[in-house]
């Protein structure tokens, strides 16, 4: 039997019984991380020096998982899946990595990624494109690529990733798995490689909605180095998981879901459309409240340029400091100005570079008003739109995308919006505008690829979001899935 199939409490439950051994489980994971790492490029690292550890009471204690490079791991090789930290060796733990370690969990690999998470293909990871487990002709999303397609391929239980978009989210949606992204600040950002400070959010990919919340109750917490973390003591997210959802209220938006928004949509489209609408009866007939919304069309279809522009501005400032002289491998000239410009010049890929110059464009001072400051001021108004819905229901879900993993041949990472499709592609973004705890889960599959929905909710309240989507989990049948073949 493959253990590294199994989830985080009966792996825990086979340990403390003596049915199998730390040493063993590291073992399988590790061989499994060779076999997708030829099939899907899923790594950046393998640690086949794992070390087993001795198995406590924490459910997590001996077993192993993959943490995405852009996780500051002590003496191990962090990259951030770019050239201009192909070497970086860091000298400290980040804090929500060092949780996990200290509860006894194993570190086998780190995960390839869009370049600094700035980006939501895969394509662009210093190591090459991450194929999907479920079909190798096709993305998995990004950023958080290689943990998607690790998880999904039964490498092990759960893995490290970031979301500053839906980084975390759309990856699992494609890849037939669960995504979560908590509250901003519930896990301490230190460590993680900063993209855009007030959007970057450190999660977990699983597959099934308990062993997110086993995970992310070991990972948060209060910490002195992040300022924007709180106090979650009281917080007990797998405690919360009562399945009881009777008297809770979602909402949908119409503009998204409606099949009538979209001219000549694809049969993917009606389809994906088709099978939320199913699972929304469902839900009605389980018990619960589910009603249509109506949010303004115009409203939604700033989301994609108001997270570009807010995005590139912070990913400028906070990768200047990566010049080449401080630490990376250093660029040719006779100035220290030359050298920085041949190291940025070489070490970015285009799409980085693209990002750096959009960024750069907004924050000129005669650029200001019109878009950095008129894009905070549309953040505003989206995060107020989504807390107004809030006061009357506990969650939106919606699907999440357009349908299935995309094909990598052709792929750009800029969304064609011919059919106006953008806010149905890029909705999980106001997730990040307002730091509200977000869970994608699987709902389905269209010709034998995975689809999902997305449950968001108010911040601070992860428990119940988690709650919502267990329990919407149970009524389906595709919690634990295992990508069923590699090709």
């Amino acid at each position: 039997m493959k253990y590294m199939n199994l989830g985080i409490e009966e792996l825990h439950e086979k340990l403390k019984n003596k049915e199998v051994t730390s040493k063993e489980l590291i073992e399988e994971s590790l061989k499994l991380s060779h076999e997708v790492e030829d099939k899907c490029n899923a790594f950046v690292t393998i640690l086949d020096d794992a070390k087993e550890v001795e198995v406590s009471d924490n459910l997590l204690s001996g077993i192993p998982f993959g943490v995405k490079d852009n996780y500051s791991t002590k003496g191990v090789l962090s990259t951030g899946s770019s050239n201009t930290l192909k070497d970086y060796v860091p000298f400290f733990d980040a804090t929500a990595y060092s949780h996990l370690k200290d509860a006894g969990a194993i570190m086998v690999n780190k995960t390839a990624m869009d370049e600094f998470g700035m980006g939501g293909t895969g394509t662009t990871c210093h190591t090459g494109t991450v194929k999907n487990p479920w079909d190798n002709t096709r993305l998995c999303a990004g950023s958080s690529a290689g943990s998607a397609a690790a998880v999904a391929a039964g490498v092990y239980p759960y893995a490290l990733g970031s979301d500053t978009g839906d980084s975390i989210r759309k990856p699992a949606a494609y890849c037939g798995i669960v995504g979560y992204k908590p509250t901003y600040g519930l896990i301490s950002r230190y460590g993680l490689f900063a993209f855009a400070s007030s959007l970057d959010h450190c999660g977990v990919l699983t597959r099934s909605v308990k062993d997110a919340a086993i995970v992310v109750d070991t990972m948060k917490g209060k910490d002195e180095n992040d300022m924007t973390t709180w106090d979650s003591s009281k917080m007990h997210l797998k405690e919360a998981l009562t399945g009881d959802i009777k008297d809770k209220k979602l909402c949908y938006i119409k503009e998204l879901c409606d099949i009538e928004n979209y001219e000549n949509p694809s049969d993917e489209l009606k389809k994906h459309l088709e099978n939320f609408k199913e699972k929304i009866e469902l839900i009605r007939k389980n018990g619960v409240t589910v009603e249509e919304v109506s949010v303004d069309r115009k409203l939604l279809n700033t989301i994609a340029s108001v997270y570009v522009i807010i995005s590139c501005a912070e990913a400028t400032s906070n990768m200047s400091n990566l010049t080449g002289i401080i630490f990376g491998p250093r660029g040719e000239g006779n100035t220290w100005e030359e050298q920085i410009k041949d190291h940025r010049t070489k070490g970015f890929s285009t799409l980085i570079k693209r990002r750096f110059v959009i960024g750069s464009y907004v924050l000129q001072k005669e650029n200001q008003e019109r878009y950095f400051k008129n894009a905070g001021r549309v953040r505003r108004l989206l995060v107020d739109t989504w807390k107004e819905l809030y006061k009357t229901y506990d969650a939106v879900i919606l699907p999440v995308g357009t349908g299935t993993a995309k094909h990598i041949d052709g792929t750009l990472d800029v969304l064609s919006d011919s059919q106006n499709l953008g806010a149905l592609e890029e909705h999980l973004q106001v997730g990040n505008f307002g730091g509200f705890p977000s869970i994608t889960i699987p709902d389905g599959f269209i010709d034998g690829l995975p689809v999902a929905l997305n449950i968001t909710g108010n911040n601070y309240d992860d428990e119940n979001v988690l709650n919502i989507a267990y329990a919407i989990e149970s009524m389906m049948d595709y919690k634990n899935q295992i990508a069923k073949e590699v090709k």
